[in-house]
């Protein structure tokens, strides 16, 4: 078991919102916050509700654009269209 994570509240919401997505993969969230994806996977169990971390396990579960590699099909961005603004994070989309 990895040690706990000592987040504030912005930083939490911020990685479950990134987690939840679809498309933003766990190099993404590590990349931008240093959370690994199984600190993730504890996040998730531990803040939501044992019905809803269950639907998000199964539908994330080898799920191929959660694990895509840096420089694999361009496709390593942050796909939120509010992370720019939430985090100030120059990665984001270009306007």
């Amino acid at each position: 078991m990895s040690e706990p994570l000592t987040l504030n509240g912005i930083d939490m919401d911020r990685i479950i919102e990134m987690a939840w997505e679809d498309r933003t993969s766990f190099d993404a969230i590590k990349l931008q916050f240093g959370v690994a994806e199984q600190q993730v996977i504890e996040l998730m169990r531990r803040e939501m509700k044992l019905s809803s971390f269950k639907l998000w396990r199964e539908r994330v579960q080898g799920r191929r654009t959660k694990h895509v590699k840096p420089g694999e099909n361009n496709s390593f961005r942050f796909k939120c269209s509010r992370q720019k603004q939430i985090s100030g994070n120059k990665i984001s989309k270009r306007n």
